[in-house]
């Protein structure tokens, strides 16, 4: 058993990183002072895994959209019953999610730890799929997959992705289609568990009020083994230009809802952290409540206190948007790529630079101390290739010259779209 203590200086801080024989690696962060303890079983696999192979495969197999967030949805369901039941008898707040990189599995306690991580690690490791009970899911999720499309800022969201990629599967549902879900069967769920759920594909974060021996404990006994797998997803061939540069879309909204997203060259690893922390950097900058853009415009009543900004990247997306109501949605989306820019020529003041780094530090140190925020951090990063202190690293140590540079080949306004909703 491979067992490291990964500390960092700066924030004097440390959390345990040890590789397990049967392949799962476990992040352990305690958390002294702490009353609860909240736990993540997590698998490297979401919804734009739609197409891959293993070692022991020849060539590329290809499944349904949505397979990953059904497959998330199935595990809950076993032999005696429902999976929620055995938190029942312990307190724990269980519950699970699905996004575009990535399936959890968790729960939160302040009592019977041991108990509810037992609980945890059996029903993950315990499929139970048959033809009845996935007929049965594929109408719950049908349902689902119905109010989403009337959700106005779900729908505002996925149209924007649909405008900004051509190929990328980033651009469908998380749970997929009605038609795309009608094709899961269980060959199909059990190729997918066999594939992505094999230990050395997935990771178990704990952080908060834990002990370390404890947790190895409930896993020795837990854990059931598994064999040696390599798993190879097919990169998307996707171009550097946008799909179309406008989605409009009429729901049951009082004030118009729009997203405007800037389509950037996708990246791995450490450049990863480092462009997210430049892109935070410049999105406030650009745009955030302390901005003479964010000024002008709520002002004008252009926008109100809905507006806001955000990164989101994965394997082989990334993108910045903003967000927010406004009567105007199409005169906002001008006035930014004006401001933009406008922004590019002048360049960033040091000031102001010196102003949002500060500001961005402040607000992921504080992230630390948040029990949920440690563990879901920790998965992330692994699963990123990286560690939960190469972010607070990017920040403390990014230059004014790097987000000039960022800025100069980054915001495009040729590689952006904007999404609006508007009332019926």
């Amino acid at each position: 058993m491979n067992k490291q203590v990964i500390k960092n200086e700066r924030l004097h801080e440390e959390f345990i990183k040890i590789k397990h024989p049967s392949g799962l690696t476990i992040l352990l962060y305690p958390m002294k002072g702490y009353s609860s303890a909240y736990a993540l079983f997590g698998t490297n696999f979401g919804s734009v895994d739609t197409t891959f192979k293993t070692n022991k495969d020849d060539d590329f197999i290809e499944v349904p959209e949505g397979v990953a967030h059904f497959l998330e949805h199935k595990l809950f369901e076993n032999e005696d019953g429902d999976a929620f039941s055995l938190f029942a008898s312990t307190g724990a707040s269980a519950n699970a999610y699905t996004s575009f990189d990535r399936t959890c599995y968790l729960f939160s306690t302040t009592d019977n730890f041991e108990k509810s991580l037992e609980s945890l690690l059996s029903f993950v490791q315990s499929p139970y799929f048959t033809k009845e009970t996935i007929e049965k899911e594929q109408g719950i999720i049908g349902q689902e997959i119905r109010m989403y499309d009337d959700n106005p800022g779900w729908r505002v969201f996925f149209n924007l992705l649909d405008a900004l990629y051509v190929n990328h599967p980033v651009k469908i549902d998380i749970a997929g289609t009605v038609e795309s879900i009608s094709k899961i069967d269980d060959q199909v769920l059990y190729r997918c568990y066999n594939t992505f759920y094999n230990l050395n594909n997935m990771v178990l974060s704990i952080a908060g009020n834990i002990a370390v021996d404890t947790v190895m404990s409930v896993v020795e006994k837990s854990i059931k083994p598994c064999e040696e797998l390599t798993i190879e997803t097919k990169e998307v061939d996707e171009p550097k230009e946008i799909a179309r540069a406008q989605s409009e879309q009429k729901l049951e909204v009082a004030v118009p809802l729009f997203n405007i997203g800037f389509k950037e060259n996708p990246c791995k690893g450490k450049e990863l952290v480092k462009n997210q922390v430049v892109a935070e950097i410049l999105l406030e900058i650009i745009a955030g409540e302390g901005s003479d853009f964010y000024r002008k415009m709520y002002d004008e009543g252009l926008i109100n206190s809905t507006f806001g900004t955000e990164v989101m990247n994965g394997r082989g997306y990334f993108c910045e948007i903003f967000a927010g109501e406004s009567r105007k949605p199409h005169e906002v989306f001008e006035n930014l790529k004006a401001e933009i820019g406008s922004i590019k020529q002048k360049g960033i003041e040091s000031q102001e630079f010196e102003r949002v780094r500060k500001l961005l530090y402040g607000r992921y140190v504080r992230g630390f101390n948040n029990v949920e925020g440690v563990a879901n951090s920790l998965v992330l990063a692994h699963f990123t290739g990286t560690e939960i202190y190469d972010t607070i690293e990017a920040v403390a140590n990014v230059s004014l010259n790097e987000v000039n540079e960022y800025l100069k080949n980054s915001l495009n306004p040729a590689n952006c779209a904007i999404s609006v909703i508007n009332p019926l």
